[in-house]
């Protein structure tokens, strides 16, 4: 359910940053899903809790909203949602990076040899799209897949500071303070880069969409999966969100999946499964 629904929110986000813009599109969305989350969190008698940890919540609503969600929607800007949703992918390979760096959870060889293949992966995907020289679009497609990489790595650090700092607080707490808190830090940015022309209907339905469905109710299963499953196994959802997203993408935009992309995707998923230790290379074990 819950890649169903990241999945979801790269064509949602396709289609209202192109009036929106990246950083108005990321603040509204935050908007609305604290607006989604406050009343449900009131209603469980948690506001207390919130305040109490709101330094924590704020640092955590930046890392892991504000700054990815104006990232994302940027890159939307001249990249498919297919392309920007298998360099999403690379989470947990950036996930077990973290780890290593900040808990000096060490990788194995075959962790470490998937992480070289992981990014070998997207090397060869990005390849093509290495420019900083504008496209059609006027954008540069360099910056766009640098914009998701940077992503990347703001959702597995915030993965891991959840986990050490915030896994005993309930998931609707942790994602509302979250929400109000890149609310908050996207406010001012919003009202400086806001359209000049309004948006239509349909780029309202599209960010309303990302903020109810796409973060408020994705963030409270995302949350819990952290505090139940730990953040590697909840980072796991990477897998995933990319064949939703290319489904989508196929269907309502009508995009184009490339053979290359394809080659490309099965080799940063197989570097994602070593690096992460889903797949472990080796002996089969013996029959019960």
């Amino acid at each position: 359910m819950l890649a169903a629904l990241w999945g979801a929110s790269f064509l949602f986000m396709r289609i209202s940053t192109v009036e929106f813009g990246p950083v108005a599109t990321a603040a509204v969305r935050v908007a609305i899903a604290s607006a989604f989350l406050l009343p449900l969190l009131l209603y469980k008698g948690l506001g207390r809790q919130m305040l109490t940890h709101w330094k924590r919540l704020f640092f955590l609503g930046l890392l892991n909203s504000g700054i990815p969600f104006a990232c994302i929607a940027f890159a939307l800007l001249s990249l498919s949602t297919g392309l920007s949703s298998l360099l999403n992918a690379t989470v947990p390979l950036f996930g077990a990076v973290v780890a290593w760096l900040w808990l000096h959870d060490k990788p194995t060889g075959a962790r470490s040899l998937g992480l070289l293949i992981g990014f070998a992966g997207v090397a060869m995907l990005a390849w093509d799209k290495a420019s900083f020289k504008p496209d059609a679009t006027g954008l540069a497609p360099g910056w766009a897949v640098l914009a998701c990489l940077l992503a990347c790595a703001c959702y597995a650090l915030a993965a891991s500071y959840t986990r050490r700092y915030l896994q005993d607080l309930p998931s609707v707490v942790v994602a509302t303070g979250s929400q109000l808190g890149a609310a908050l830090s996207l406010a001012l940015p919003a009202l400086w880069f806001w359209p000049a022309q309004t948006p239509s209907q349909g780029a309202w339905l599209s960010v309303l969409a990302l903020g109810v469905m796409c973060s408020g109710v994705a963030y409270v299963l995302f949350f819990r999966l952290i505090a139940r499953a730990g953040p590697a196994r909840a980072l796991s959802v990477s897998y995933l969100v990319p064949v939703f997203a290319v489904l989508y993408g196929l269907i309502f935009l009508g995009e184009v999946v490339t053979p290359w992309m394809l080659v490309c995707a099965v080799i940063i998923l197989t570097g994602t499964a070593l690096s992460t230790g889903l797949f472990r290379p080796g002996p089969l074990p013996p029959p019960p």
